[in-house]
């Protein structure tokens, strides 16, 4: 995966730029979406991988299935990374996008995984506090995962803070071994 962030930067960066610069990233945005939902599709992956395709034939493919969704722009792309062989790379270069876009209109995306379903009022006050400390607008993707035992794991770009019972229980008995 890291590999494959790697590769995918260069062009995440560059449709950034391009979208920036067009004052499209909304447009961007639902491109990259709709091109993502495409080659993730099952059959799509099948005619993809298949060896018997041309890259002529794959890019007609999706040009057909995307049809109007795409600008010209967007039908570059498609050719683009359709002769250089990378579609599959479109999941990372969206995230890497979005990721973009989200520091470029000042939102910090935060993931919440907790071990039980939080109430409105403990997700606006984690979000209130999220707030006043980064200074920008928070936008949370929770996920309950009840393995945690309780209390819950806020992932902010790099930087993850685990206060469950299961990270605690983990420090201890590390604590204890050395």
């Amino acid at each position: 995966m890291a590999e494959n962030l790697t590769i995918a930067r260069p062009y995440a960066e560059a449709v950034f730029k391009l979208a920036k610069e067009q004052n499209t990233l909304a447009q961007w945005a639902k491109m990259l979406a709709l091109l993502e939902t495409v080659v993730t599709d099952s059959h799509v992956i099948a005619y993809i991988s298949n060896p018997n395709f041309s890259a002529e034939q794959i890019e007609s493919l999706l040009l057909g299935i995307c049809g109007k969704k795409l600008d010209g722009m967007g039908r570059n792309f498609v050719q683009v990374l359709t002769s250089n062989d990378r579609l599959t790379l479109l999941p990372e270069i969206r995230e890497l996008f979005e990721a973009l876009k989200a520091e470029q209109e000042g939102v910090l995306e935060v993931k919440i995984n907790s071990a039980f379903p939080l109430s409105k009022k403990q997700e606006s006050e984690l979000v209130r506090c999220l707030k006043r400390r980064y200074q920008r607008k928070v936008v949370t993707q929770l996920k309950v995962e009840p393995e945690l035992i309780g209390g819950v794991i806020i992932a902010v770009g790099d930087h993850v803070l685990d206060a469950t019972v299961r990270g605690k229980l983990e420090a201890m008995r590390t604590a204890l071994t050395r």
